[in-house]
């Protein structure tokens, strides 16, 4: 049986997304789940207000909410005000958090390495060529 194009590019990030979890874990940063990755993955360098975690990881508010509260009691991130609304808060990642970005960097780096090893650098160049191309029709917040 063959599989579709969706279930192929999700085993791949599945074993990625798996591999910086347990790196995070095995450095003593464990207390983070997939669900709560999701969420923190999508915070921009500046912090993200809510509404906007929850649309990109297509979750309700109250579900983002509920996995930010997670993160901020862990100390992975913190909430500020948005100097742009002073009634919004953005949520943004914290000193622990950014503690964990180079140990999560390097295992997506290792991981990249061995694709490309495997698949050769022509195949892979190919491979990120046409995912970014797909990403210009499927990803609203390119």
């Amino acid at each position: 049986m063959e599989l579709n194009i969706g279930l192929l590019l999700f085993i791949p990030y599945r074993e990625l997304e798996n591999r910086v979890i347990a790196a995070l874990r095995e450095a003593g940063f464990d207390d983070v789940t997939t669900a709560q990755m999701k969420i923190a993955q999508r915070i921009g360098p500046d912090g993200t207000r809510l509404t906007d975690l929850a649309e990109q990881a297509q979750v309700t508010k109250q579900t983002a909410g509920f996995l930010v509260d997670q993160l901020e009691r862990a100390g992975w991130v913190e909430r500020v005000p948005d100097p742009t609304d002073k009634r919004a808060r953005l949520v943004r990642v914290s000193t622990r958090g950014k503690q964990a970005i180079p140990i999560a960097d390097a295992v997506v780096a290792e991981v990249e390495a061995e694709w490309t090893a495997h698949l050769g650098k022509q195949r892979m160049a190919q491979l990120r060529a046409n995912l970014t191309k797909l990403r210009e029709i499927t990803d609203p917040y390119a």
